[in-house]
């Protein structure tokens, strides 16, 4: 009997082996792709010449977000802007203008992001002139008024200039904060 056993042994390790190998193969082996469309980025819609309104709680507009092209994407719920200007309008305040060559927008519009020569002027009013910051890149959150880059940015006034690394701006205090690398020029006005 243990003869026999013993001539089973070396087809029994040959079987575990076989089964070992298919087993690792499985595991290595990348997943079929589902061919059900899932993996597709395709737009779903895309406008032209868009014009959107956020409002504010009484009625009056909050926002305004024009684009040259506007294309949506089911898959990750992301719409790109070409030519974006977002208008932030607010009584009793400067009006803050944001302009930029693209911009992609999140879901449901929670963050903005504006890439490629991005310009924001804050209009002159009362007694504060006008100003502009250039950058290549903005993120914008507009449901806390807040705008943010770790970019270099140039801000610019009648009679000033002003460099630096990063910025961040509360739209709603009217605060701007420079990050790092700040370096400025000052022309007295006569």
């Amino acid at each position: 009997m243990s003869s026999r056993l013993l001539i089973w042994v070396p087809v029994l390790m040959l079987l575990l082996l076989a089964a070992l190998t298919w087993w690792l193969d499985s595991k290595v082996q990348p997943l079929t792709p589902k061919r059900d469309g899932s993996s597709r980025h395709d737009p779903d819609y895309i406008v032209e010449n868009f014009t959107s309104t956020r409002m504010s709680e009484d009625g009056t507009p909050r926002y305004i977000l024009t684009a040259k092209k506007m294309v949506h994407y089911p898959d990750d719920d992301t719409t790109h802007l070409e030519s974006p200007v977002l208008r932030h309008i607010e009584g009793g305040k400067p009006e803050i203008n944001i302009t930029s060559n693209q911009a992609l927008l999140t879901s449901g519009g929670e963050d903005a992001y504006f890439t490629g020569d991005v310009k924001v002027v804050r209009e002159a009013r009362d007694n504060y002139p006008e100003l502009k910051a250039f950058t290549s890149f903005l993120h914008v959150i507009p449901d806390q008024d807040l705008a943010k880059t770790d970019k270099p940015v140039t801000l610019t006034d009648p009679h000033s200039i002003v460099t630096a690394v990063g910025l961040e701006l509360n739209s709603d205090t009217r605060v701007l904060k420079l990050l790092s690398n700040v370096k400025g020029h000052y022309d007295n006005p006569r």
